[in-house]
């Protein structure tokens, strides 16, 4: 995806991010065990600029936000489920020579590591901070703007914009379906 023309972050600037505390406290409200709501809201971010730049502009952004929030949330915890599968007892069993992975997967997962630490490395100054403080670092939403001397509001656009940047720059260098 191209970076964000000036129309498109008016857009969300004057559509979209006005929500926000309204979507956060309907976080809290709908899913008051979810621990990480500032990862669901830059999720939701990065989808609805997705959306935006890839189909015809949004008609009614704040349902779409509140719908998309939704929809990360649901996804976690999909992705969470526990599967039984059969014959678990057995699994020491199985004929297996080594529990770690092989030389092309070693290389392979080096290649990417070395791909995505280059990606970092194209953002923007301001986003590349931010998006290696929440990413790397493990720091909150609030933790980064306190650190950086910039608003939450800010910190959450720059991780959106920059887990996009990144998703694209890596897939325009074959690493498919990458998440950073």
């Amino acid at each position: 995806m191209p970076p964000a023309d000036p129309e498109t972050i008016r857009w969300f600037e004057e559509e979209v991010r006005p929500h926000e505390p309204e979507l956060r406290g309907y976080l809290r409200a709908q899913f008051p065990d979810y621990p990480e709501l500032d990862d669901v809201v830059q999720e939701t971010y990065a989808r609805i600029l997705q959306a935006r730049v890839q189909q015809a502009p949004l008609r009614a952004p704040k349902a779409y936000l509140f719908a998309t929030a939704r929809n990360v949330i649901y996804d976690f915890f999909r992705r969470r489920r526990v599967v039984a599968i059969d014959g678990i007892a057995e699994i020491e069993l199985l004929p297996v020579l080594e529990d770690r992975p092989g030389i092309a997967e070693s290389v392979a997962h080096d290649q990417e590591l070395e791909l995505l630490a280059e990606a970092i490395q194209a953002l923007p100054e301001r986003c590349r901070r931010v998006v290696t403080l929440r990413k790397l670092h493990g720091l909150s939403h609030r933790e980064i703007a306190t650190q950086l001397g910039i608003a939450e509001n800010t910190v959450n656009a720059q991780v959106a914009l920059g887990v996009l940047r990144l998703r694209d720059w890596l897939r325009a260098r074959g690493v498919g379906n990458s998440r950073p």
